[in-house]
């Protein structure tokens, strides 16, 4: 560990094992020193970053404009000359793609209260004019009481036309994403969430 990076966020939380690992980010379990409450910390590397970096800015800036019970909060960010660390809620389920593949697929009665959450997280992201744009399941974390929370902002966007403004960029993930967008032509951000949903919901039914 890089001691001055870490000088700071060590004054609040002790850090403990890596529980993820992606892209250019690791996540690391902590616990904040005053409350004892366990955090999950998103710690990514600016030089790594480079091009993705506003890509980072316009998910921090999602994530503290976005306040809801199946959105995962953020906490606290502390940026240092070569780090960035997003303090998150933690979510000891783990991904709903992990929960799908340990029970195959789930009933419908389990399905239906999980797809009620993703819809009502998913109505108020678009309600406060952004569109995900990544809806999967590894982006939908269990929390303690086996509810869900939609993380991974990265990819979102919040049209300064408003939400029935045409997107250009091909992103997200091929099996989930909304045919106009692998097609490459233009589409309403909240449209291809909608699509993304349903894929979802055949997952959880179908495995």
């Amino acid at each position: 560990m890089a001691g001055g990076d870490y000088e700071e966020i060590l004054k609040y939380y002790e850090l403990h094992g890596t529980v993820g690992t992606g892209g250019f980010a690791k996540v690391k379990l902590a616990r904040h020193r005053l409350t004892g409450e366990k955090v999950a910390i998103k710690i990514m590397d600016k030089l790594a970053l480079q091009d993705d970096l506003p890509r980072v800015k316009l998910e921090i800036d999602a994530m503290k404009d976005l306040s809801h019970q199946h959105i995962c909060r953020l906490y606290h960010v502390i940026e240092t000359p070569k780090k960035i660390f997003m303090v998150l809620e933690y979510c000891p389920g783990g991904e709903l793609f992990d929960y799908i593949i340990s029970k195959d697929h789930l009933s419908e009665e389990e399905a239906r209260i999980f797809f009620r959450q993703i819809v009502s997280a998913i109505a108020y992201v678009h309600s406060q004019g952004y569109a995900h744009r990544d809806l999967k399941p590894e982006n939908l974390l269990i929390d303690e009481e086996h509810n869900l929370k939609l993380i991974d902002f990265g990819l979102c966007a919040k049209p300064k036309g408003g939400l029935d403004y045409h997107l250009n960029t091909c992103c997200g993930s091929p099996a989930y994403a909304a045919p106009e967008l692998i097609q490459g032509k233009a589409y309403i951000g909240s449209e291809a969430d909608i699509w993304s949903m349903g894929v979802l919901l055949y997952a959880l039914l179908c495995g």
